[in-house]
């Protein structure tokens, strides 16, 4: 006689992670259309929702790797969903920048700082002329 608890284990394995993976694509297209919305709320919230999401599926994927694997369909899902959280954080990235630039042009005494990967100041704070 077959063992319920073997039997329903991938199955139920497999469920969990495709939960897990939906919300995180669900937060991903809800903070995608509340950038395109500029909806600063929506945008706080989807946010703290996705980063929420993504850290539930990294766990949830690293400990099915850990007991026989992913199935290879969501491993793929998931490594686009990577991919868009990428896209999103570069385009942010950039709009940052530019709003940056934008606002050393309008009040060039302010000086907003920008930071490089390594969290140093890249140029310096009172204009907009990089300095040696």
């Amino acid at each position: 006689m077959l063992n319920p608890s073997t039997t329903a284990g991938p199955s139920s394995k497999s469920q969990e992670l495709e939960v897990a993976l939906a919300a995180v694509e669900l937060h991903l297209s809800s903070l995608g259309q509340a950038l395109q919305d500029s909806n600063t709320a929506a945008i706080e919230k989807q946010a703290t929702e996705l980063h929420r999401s993504l850290a539930t599926a990294v766990n949830r994927f690293a400990q099915a790797a850990r007991q026989g694997g992913v199935p290879p369909a969501l491993r793929q899902r998931l490594a686009t969903a990577s991919g868009r959280v990428a896209a999103q954080r570069e385009s942010l990235a950039r709009a940052t920048a530019a709003l940056d630039r934008a606002i050393d042009a309008l009040m060039p005494g302010q000086g907003t700082a920008l930071y490089g990967a390594s969290g140093v100041a890249d140029r310096g704070a009172s204009s907009g002329v990089v300095q040696a």
